[in-house]
């Protein structure tokens, strides 16, 4: 078992599923390493490692310069320059094809897909390996072009019930697996919080941090904001100009540092502008005992309860500032006892197994 999770305990070696050769495709937009550009990167970070762990012969595809311990089989070269657009979109779509022609090659006996390309969708219906792929986002422009008119091949799943809906027109056939995470790594602090809010995810527009900042301030309480500036021209412009003794960017923290902050903070702000598959950030604050307050973006209105946190209309600010202070007075063990029924990482783990399996044994 992974160091990242020493207290997890796989299946009995009775109900173990035969072990599995498998290929996961990851998003190659980031290297897969600590810390995580995102969610989807811990996700594959994750999943890898317990997949082995469990007996599985698991190959990584995915950008170099990810962990050391993931053993990638690297598509896509990291640079130091960043290519324009348009050579960015020609360098993945070029990566992905080369994989996809080689991959039937590989002796494996299934593809698990998490990508966001539509090259491998595209694909899954011309290779004899069968894919499951993993719908982490909503319908989008490339996706849905690659899907449409009964395109769609291989099976899938997604992260919730919300993305599902989403996704019904062009995939009806769809299996709903809840994110997990290390329940051990997201745990409590063992002294009171401290009167301030956490924001934490990437620092784009989609996610809304600035609107965090604005309900903060109507609120009168202090924020501390976590993540990496993956947009420079949006944090320059909407985030830096904020920052002050009331609001402090802790810069972008390793899984344990940040873990470490959302314990100690009173609430937690989710503030999507996007429809929110699932809501990560959601989870680890639950886990930590941190109650949230949201928007009722995507799946966020499905994982918050009225004993763990508070969720109102997207983008209301006003609304959001009353959360806060409703919400910081939820019991924090609630909002733990929440997490581990819902989202430990072992019961994630085991659907995705089987899956899989199910997926391999109906190609044998």
């Amino acid at each position: 078992m992974p160091s990242s999770f020493p207290n997890a305990h796989s299946p009995s070696p009775s109900s173990r599923p035969r072990p599995l050769r498998i290929g996961v495709i990851a998003h190659i937009q980031f290297p897969i390493r600590q810390p995580f550009a995102g969610g989807l990167e811990a996700f594959t970070h994750d999943i890898v490692l317990g997949l082995r762990a469990r007996g599985h012969e698991v190959t990584l595809f995915a950008r170099d310069a990810s962990a050391e311990a993931l053993q990638v089989v690297p598509i896509i070269e990291h640079r130091c320059q960043p290519l324009s657009l348009n050579d960015a979109y020609m360098a993945e779509h070029h990566a992905y094809m080369g994989l996809m022609q080689r991959i039937d090659s590989l002796g494996l006996d299934v593809i698990f897909n998490n990508c966001l390309h539509y090259v491998p969708a595209t694909m899954a219906g011309l290779l004899r390996t069968p894919m499951l792929t993993v719908l982490h986002t909503p319908p989008f422009f490339e996706l849905i072009n690659a899907y449409a008119n009964g395109r769609a091949a291989g099976r899938f799943c997604t992260v919730s019930d919300a993305n599902a809906r989403s996704w019904r027109q062009l995939i009806p056939e769809c299996a709903v697996i809840p994110n997990g995470i290390d329940l051990d790594a997201w745990a409590p602090a063992s002294v009171p919080p401290g009167d301030h809010a956490l924001w934490f995810g990437r620092l784009v527009p989609e996610k809304g941090a600035h609107l965090a900042i604005e309900a903060a301030r109507l609120a009168g309480m202090e924020i501390h904001l976590a993540g990496n500036m993956a947009d420079d021209d949006y944090f320059r412009s909407h985030i830096e100009p904020l920052l002050g003794p009331r609001v402090h960017h802790l810069g972008h923290l390793p899984r344990d540092q940040l873990a470490k902050a959302l314990a100690q903070a009173r609430v937690a702000l989710v503030t999507p502008c996007w429809d929110e598959p699932f809501g990560l950030v959601v989870a680890e604050a639950m886990a930590c005992g941190t109650p949230v307050a949201g928007f009722d973006r995507g799946a966020i209105a499905d994982l918050v309860t009225a004993d763990t946190g508070v969720v109102v209309p997207a983008n209301d600010t006003g609304a959001l500032a009353a959360a806060m202070r409703e919400a910081a007075n939820k019991d924090r063990q609630a909002c733990r006892a929440h997490a581990e029924r819902n989202w430990g990482y072992e019961l994630m783990l085991t659907r995705y197994e089987r899956l899989l399996g199910e997926v391999a044994a109906a190609h044998a």
